[in-house]
């Protein structure tokens, strides 16, 4: 495997990985990471598979993981083609310290990392300013000044503006602030955060947001495209994902603190939603 323009740097903040070129083959296997990864691809084609889904890889396509996402990036060899991408993988809880300044903003970056989004990959990219920020966040961390990490902080918050202008109309229960339903649907969903590790209670829901059981059904699922269940599983999973990934807990002590279901129950829901077991889950991201 030949690569160029390599450039490899670890900071407090995250990891940066700038223009590897594979002229052959890429590896790939499934895998997860504690943060966010943001790939841009400049050149290459082949698969990306995320949460059971497969998209195709074009010219400056944009790829956002959000942290403990499974996924494979495929990348078959062809003669003559390239395979030319910048990787930045970085903690978002430094990125959030940052943003306390801009709430909009601040919103917005919060649902790109905890929230729901119909899909990870974003296409013809190349007429925005991501690619030239991500190069100017190589070059500061290759920096040794003192105010480095300040100035990378900056760089980022340009950089979550750029996704804010691209993304913002793709996102999923991203609605009109002034939007009564929006309104709701966020409230609905502070409620289910809250409460996702209980049997869930559709009335008790209804009776806490004053308004009709068909309501918030139908309400929720117009907004956020997805059923109370369907958000109900993934919050349940992706609290799992945490544990298989950062605790030595059991498969069966991590299906009772998400829900208090069986073992057999919660490596069903997890498989379904993920599409490997939470054994495998947890040796990928290890």
């Amino acid at each position: 495997m030949d690569r160029n323009d390599h450039s490899f740097q670890r900071l407090e903040p995250g990891l940066l990985q700038f223009n590897y070129k594979y002229e052959d083959e890429e590896a790939h296997w499934f895998h997860a990471h504690r943060g966010i990864e943001l790939l841009y691809i400049y050149k290459g084609r082949g698969e990306i598979m995320a949460e059971n889904q497969t998209y195709p890889i074009r010219d400056h396509t944009l790829v956002w993981f959000q942290p403990y996402q499974l996924h494979c990036v495929m990348v078959p060899p062809a003669q003559g083609c390239s395979y030319i991408r910048t990787n930045l993988t970085f903690d978002p809880s430094f990125v959030e310290h940052y943003l306390s300044a801009f709430p909009y903003l601040e919103k917005f970056f919060r649902r790109m990392w905890k929230g729901g989004l119909q899909k990870p990959v974003f296409y013809e990219m190349q007429d925005t300013l991501i690619p030239d920020l991500l190069e100017e966040i190589d070059h500061s961390i290759n920096n040794s000044a003192a105010d480095k990490e300040e100035t990378i902080g900056i760089l980022m918050l340009q950089l979550i503006r750029q996704l804010q202008k691209q993304m913002s109309d793709v996102m999923t229960g991203v609605s009109p602030l002034h939007s009564r339903a929006g309104s709701h649907v966020e409230q609905i969903t502070e409620w289910l955060d809250e409460h996702y590790k209980e049997p869930f209670s559709l009335d008790a829901l209804a009776n806490r947001m004053h308004l009709s059981p068909y309501h918030i059904s139908h309400v929720f699922k117009q907004f956020a495209g997805i059923t109370l269940s369907e958000y109900l599983m993934q919050r349940r999973v992706s609290e799992a994902c945490i544990l298989l990934a950062n605790t030595a807990k059991s498969v069966q002590e991590i299906a009772r603190e998400v829900g208090s279901f069986s073992p057999s129950y919660f490596s069903q829901m997890f498989k379904k939603n993920k599409g490997i077991s939470p054994e495998k889950y947890r040796k990928s991201i290890r």
